[in-house]
């Protein structure tokens, strides 16, 4: 048994209730469920359509994602999210750039380096060199000032932890933001690179081991262990290549607002839906959610 779930930018609400029943007795599926009305709905169908991709392709016009799993096991009891550009809406690198003038070209690399372009531990050293003599003081502007969430966070690590979930940040970029993003969203644990400094100044290097894609793996396989649960057991999310390991291997991988490279290597893809997609693909009804 597979569930078929459709859903959409909670803002613009865009899921038609005639084109998911259309699709439901298209693909000759279940009673049509809806998680919220005109925003997310799902239905049971016996096994994968071979138009799958072609009906993502035409939903995606119309501001809808389409996701087909397994209906077995899909509701997790741990979240492994990356943070930048996915539990937040900015790349914390690029904004302390920004403020030490050489915005362009970190934003140049850290576009690539998402991209999969550059190797991630070559870029991130060459992008934090950039950052020298620039006044640690800074780090905290650029949180109170620069930092937003993205939308539906805080109500799915809430709902999540209300449901008896674990829920872990990893991160490539900073401790300095993981732990504050931390905080406020409500994870159980962090993990980043650290900015070394002196004297009240970036020296320019981050400390070693650097955490990358591998880390992040490791950090499945850790936390997992430590709490005696399976890899099948977690869903993961970001948007980055460096994501592409532990959403691999993960029990539901999700690239959200993927770069396209990194979308074309995962199956559930959110383009249009925010952070609560994550619940709705777990078969949590907004009428569920902890606010």
């Amino acid at each position: 048994m597979f569930i078929v779930t459709l859903l959409t930018n909670p803002e613009t609400k865009a899921l038609e209730p005639s084109m998911a029943m259309s699709l439901t007795n298209a693909w000759g599926g279940g009673d049509l469920r809806w998680l919220a009305m005109n925003e997310a709905a799902e239905f049971a169908i016996d096994a994968v359509p071979d138009n799958q991709w072609v009906v993502w392709d035409d939903l995606q016009k119309l501001g809808v994602d389409l996701i087909v799993q397994p209906a077995e096991g899909r509701r997790k009891t741990m979240l492994l999210a990356d943070m930048d550009s996915t539990m937040i809406q900015q790349e914390c690198i690029d904004e302390l750039a920004d403020l030490a003038g050489v915005g362009d070209r970190v934003k140049e690399i850290t576009a690539r380096t998402m991209n999969g372009e550059l190797d991630f531990e070559g870029a991130l050293t060459e992008r934090v060199g950039l950052l020298k003599g620039l006044p640690v003081s800074v780090i905290d502007q650029v949180l109170a000032e620069r930092i937003t969430l993205m939308p539906g966070g805080t109500a799915l690590v809430a709902t999540m932890k209300a449901n008896g979930c674990y829920a872990g940040l990893v991160s490539g970029g900073f401790t300095a933001f993981t732990q504050a993003v931390a905080a406020l969203i409500g994870f159980d644990e962090n993990r980043a690179n650290t900015l070394l400094a002196e004297n009240g100044v970036l020296t320019g290097d981050v400390q070693r081991p650097i955490l990358g894609r591998q880390a992040k793996i490791e950090a499945l396989e850790q936390i997992t262990a430590r709490l005696g649960i399976s890899e099948q057991d977690v869903i993961a999310v970001g948007d980055g290549a460096n994501d592409l390991g532990m959403l691999e291997r993960a029990g539901t991988g999700v690239a959200l607002h993927a770069k396209p490279s990194v979308a074309a290597q995962c199956d559930v893809r959110v383009n249009h839906g925010d952070l609560t997609a994550l619940l709705y693909l777990q078969g949590y009804a907004r009428s569920d959610f902890t606010v």
